[in-house]
């Protein structure tokens, strides 16, 4: 009996290993359907709804082709957001990372410098906003020569967000003998296009959404005019009373507003828009995810990057004007096979974008009524309870892997020549230690730091203390993953 299914894909050890760490042990139908065509170097269109493992699913065979030994970027995959653009970062890393693949996102409002000196190491995946990879295209900064997969991921929102005169920039500059694969949730007119002119003679996949699948997303509408729709909102929130919940407004005026509204009311809550410092969105989504915040009022470009499994609630407090985003919203809730409840307040200026929704979405949106005074006063002290909980903390997948790998620091970077080949020839002389057993190395100016593999990091970091490294004795400390992001931080500033 194979105890993880994804080893009947052929894959290598170190990625099956890595899935049982994060609990990956059966593929999904979309996993299913896509990780072989892209094993086998097909151009691939996959239309699959969010939340059903695309990023996975195009992530395991990536990380299985990819060659360590090759220096410069294999794989280029080019998403709309900054958040998305870190998440796949992170799943491939963390799919990745018992192969020691290097994964560089590359996004705006973050250091140019800081990406041109991560490329500037061996570098085997790049996670990038079109936007952002050209400016390095511009400046010389990336070399694209040994790209051979393109993944386009979320292609409908690239659309949507006017990123196609930029992948029109780039697709061209990119090698011919490439594989190409296109990810959307939705495929209208613009996708099939973009298709047609980049892929060659692709395979499509469309993973349907099942009556089951629909049926876990209980969809409701209420009517509200203007001067009641705040009021109308806030009493429903406190009937349903979720345990975590996201509210969708269109602009981020009304982000920021109904933000100040609901804390006002007491809850637990933040705001996440395009507006904010790049810090503080990173800042909100980690404590979202983490379960610090039980409610996110958000616009649609900040929450794409998002991806928890236990979304009880979403709130389309501002109807969106397409069908597309409507479906996007929706399924931040009832992912990996569990359940959610969406709910969307109109008015009469939401008539024809709700008319398009309907059509869509047909018997499964419900009219939902206004709850009365006594709902209301019955919720409200149970709802203010909720909010003075002590958060149900969730595990970060890549803290699966401490068990297994100690990341160490090491006082010595670029500014002390040390170079990767001085380190693994260091560790490499302690007794029991193996390439093997040596992750991915990161090298900054005056510090640097590497993965230990294989239960080993306590060997190393003993050891360490009396041996030196290029000839003279370095303070090594263990790091953990927050004082690791905080000194990565100061490097990147």
């Amino acid at each position: 009996m194979v105890k993880n299914k994804f080893n009947l894909f052929g894959i290598d050890e170190s990625i099956t290993e890595a899935l049982d760490v994060l609990g990956y042990t059966t593929p999904t139908e979309v996993q299913k359907e896509v990780v072989p065509l892209l094993l086998e170097k097909k151009d691939t269109v996959v239309q699959s709804q969010t939340g059903s493992g695309k990023t996975a699913a195009f992530g395991i065979p990536v990380c299985d082709t990819v060659e360590w030994e090759e220096r410069y970027p294999q794989v280029l995959i080019l998403t709309p957001t900054r958040e998305l653009a870190t998440q796949i970062q992170e799943e491939l890393f963390n799919i990745g990372r018992y192969k020691r693949l290097k994964v560089v996102s590359l996004f705006g409002k973050s250091s140019f410098q800081m990406q041109v000196k991560q490329l500037k190491q061996r570098t085997h995946i790049v996670v990038a906003t079109p936007g952002r990879l050209y400016d390095h295209i511009m400046q010389k900064t990336i070399d694209l020569s040994k790209i051979n997969q393109v993944i386009i991921d979320e292609a409908d929102e690239m659309f949507a967000m006017g990123f196609i005169e930029q992948l029109d920039q780039i697709m061209p500059r990119l090698p011919k003998k490439r594989n190409t694969a296109l990810f959307s949730a939705t495929m209208p007119d613009a996708v099939k296009r973009l298709s047609k002119k980049y892929l060659e003679n692709p395979v499509y996949v469309e993973i349907k959404k099942t009556g089951e699948q629909k049926k876990r997303i209980s969809q409701y509408y209420q009517w509200a005019a203007d001067d009641e729709k705040l009021s109308q909102f806030k009493d429903t929130l406190i009937v349903e009373n979720p345990e975590t919940s996201i509210i969708f407004c269109n602009t981020k005026i009304m982000v920021e507003e109904l933000t100040k509204q609901l804390k006002l009311l007491g809850v637990n809550c933040e705001m996440l828009h395009g507006g904010m410092e790049q810090r503080d969105r990173t800042r909100v989504i980690k404590d979202y995810k983490r379960g610090y915040i039980h409610c996110l009022v958000a616009t649609d470009v900040a929450a794409r990057g998002i991806d928890v499994s236990d979304i009880k609630l979403v709130v389309n407090y501002d109807i969106p004007d397409k069908v597309e985003t409507y479906t996007h919203r929706i399924g931040r809730t009832a992912r990996f096979e569990k359940s959610g409840k969406a709910i969307s307040f109109i008015n009469s200026k939401d008539k024809s974008s709700f008319k398009a929704i309907l059509a869509k979405e047909g018997d499964s949106l419900e009219e939902m009524r206004r709850p009365n005074r006594e709902q209301v006063k019955e919720m409200k002290r149970p709802f203010l309870d909720r909010q003075l909980e002590s958060p149900k903390l969730r595990k970060e997948k890549g803290l699966s892997f401490n068990e297994d790998i100690m990341k160490i620091h090491i006082n010595a970077g670029k500014k002390q020549k040390m170079r990767a080949g001085d380190i693994v020839g260091a560790l490499c002389q302690i007794d029991g230690m193996t390439a093997d057993d040596i992750g991915v190395i990161d090298l900054l100016d005056i510090s640097t730091f590497v993965d230990i593999l294989n239960g080993k990091g306590d060997l190393v970091l003993k050891t360490l203390q009396t041996k030196p490294i290029k000839g003279r004795l370095r303070k090594v400390n263990k790091s953990n993953v927050t004082k690791y992001e905080q000194d990565l931080q100061k490097y990147q500033r």
